[in-house]
């Protein structure tokens, strides 16, 4: 009967005097750092099979010389242990505060380099040594670096082993900056090299602008990002809604176009910054009456200061106002605030009810195609909207639609009505592969869920 195997910490604790056999390369840790280690348990390490191994510790990678000990120590029962079993037990007993004493004094960026790729060390260790870690900004694809910011993203972003490709993408870079949530692993994201990345519509943005637009930045990230003096980097955070207002209130300051602008989305401001944006240019204003938040007050200074209709039409696309202030807007006699309110998913039914039964017919297209829309509104729009194809359209693309008006759009067979009809994740299935034979539809299906659903159903990805 064979004995079993004992694990490598209880041979360590019983073998006091004895010797471990390593074969094959180093990995993460030294030979020095290695036999450090083993000191603790009175045990030695050795390079030979001689008298008084208990244990052999070996690389994946053998020569043939190390390949013939190996299967000499097997047949003699010595216990074989994989080496990244070794660097795990190694790294449990690691003194964090002792290390980074040690790589601190002698800015051993080998060892910290090393130190990096070892997966067994926690996320705050990780994070420290990453801050000590000394980029090669003059060298623009050098291995270490990229190694690096691997080692990071593996850490960090889930990788499914289909995905490997995704970690020498610079975009999971950008991803992990939007999605971390530690502030201090944020932090030393900054000291990376500064990538541009660019963004649907050709728009570039840097990887310390991703970062300055990540709600989990703290105090300590947003002082080192403002200390950059990175105008693109300031925009960015005078819209997160993360950052404190005295930090807006320095921005205002500023009295920056972009600045402005950015304050103008922030849904954060105070009463004095919506007044003093309210003065600024008429794409601030625009901005404001779109993203912020407009109690019964809110709208009074609105009133009192947007006097141009077409501009002051852009609230009813706003999904954060009161609801005293909607009903006030429902009646208004501003045709193009009314189109807008009528496709505003952040309305209720009984609001889009009463929009529908002011009888104003430009507002349908926008009704038909609001998912908020109650069905009885949209039953209706179909049955007496037969010749208004933009009102199809609209039915065709919105989820609330009954699938029995959809399958009978469907059966219209008309191209820009079938477009909707591919992209709605209501559209039964059998309809929706009956479509994906037609290659012009390829980007409406795959944005619809439930055929999307299906597809990774069927591959066994869920």
């Amino acid at each position: 009967m064979n004995k079993e195997k004992p694990t490598l910490k209880t041979l360590l604790e019983t073998s006091q005097g004895r010797k471990v056999l390593f074969l094959g390369r180093e990995g993460i840790f030294t030979a020095k750092e290695a036999e450090r280690f083993l000191k603790k348990y009175d045990v030695a390490m050795t390079s030979n099979y001689e008298e008084g191994v208990v244990a052999v510790v070996e690389h994946h990678a053998l020569n043939p010389v190390e390949e013939d000990i190996s299967c000499m120590a097997y047949d003699d029962g010595v216990p074989l242990f994989k080496l990244p079993e070794f660097e795990k037990l190694l790294s449990e007993g690691i003194n964090d505060d002792e290390l980074l004493m040690g790589v601190k004094l002698g800015n051993d960026q080998e060892r910290i380099f090393r130190l990096l790729g070892n997966t067994h060390i926690s996320n705050a260790l990780f994070i420290k040594l990453l801050g000590l870690y000394e980029w090669h900004e003059e060298d623009e694809d050098n291995t270490q670096d990229r190694d690096v910011v691997m080692y990071t993203l593996r850490r960090y972003i889930e990788i499914k082993p289909n995905e490997e490709d995704l970690l020498y993408s610079s975009l999971t870079l950008k991803r992990l900056a939007r999605e971390a949530t530690d502030p201090k692993l944020l932090k030393v994201l900054i000291g990376f090299p500064n990538i541009t990345f660019l963004q649907k519509g050709k728009q570039k943005i840097t990887l310390r602008e991703s970062i300055a637009t990540n709600p989990h930045v703290d105090q300590e990230v947003i002082e080192r990002l403002m200390s950059l003096r990175d105008p693109g980097v300031d925009m960015y955070l005078a819209a997160n809604t993360s950052t404190p207002l005295h930090v807006l209130q320095k921005y205002a300051l500023k009295d920056d176009e972009e600045i402005n602008q950015s304050l103008a989305s922030n849904p954060n401001i105070d009463e004095t910054l919506f007044r003093s944006l309210l003065e600024k240019s008429e794409s601030v204003t625009q901005l404001m009456l779109w993203y912020q938040p407009v109690s019964m007050q809110r709208y009074e200074q609105l009133l009192g200061t947007v006097k141009d209709e077409a501009l002051f039409a852009y609230l009813g696309e706003n999904k954060t106002i009161d609801a005293g202030v909607l009903e006030k807007l429902v009646e208004t006699s501003n045709q193009a605030l009314l189109v807008n309110l009528a496709g505003n998913e952040s309305l209720d039914g009984a609001l889009l009810e009463r929009i529908f039964g002011r009888a104003v017919p430009q507002t349908y297209p926008s009704l038909a195609i609001n998912p908020s829309t109650p069905v009885a509104v949209l039953e209706k729009l179909y049955r007496d909207q037969q010749q208004q194809k933009d009102i199809l359209i609209g039915l065709s693309y919105n989820t609330s639609t009954p699938v029995e008006i959809l399958k009978a759009l469907y059966e219209r067979e008309e191209f820009e009505i079938t477009r909707g009809i591919a992209s709605n994740a209501s559209v039964p299935l059998e309809i929706l592969n009956v479509l994906k034979i037609d290659t012009r539809l390829r980007n409406e299906l795959t944005a619809n869920e439930r055929f999307v659903a299906s597809i990774t159903q069927k591959l066994g990805l869920r």
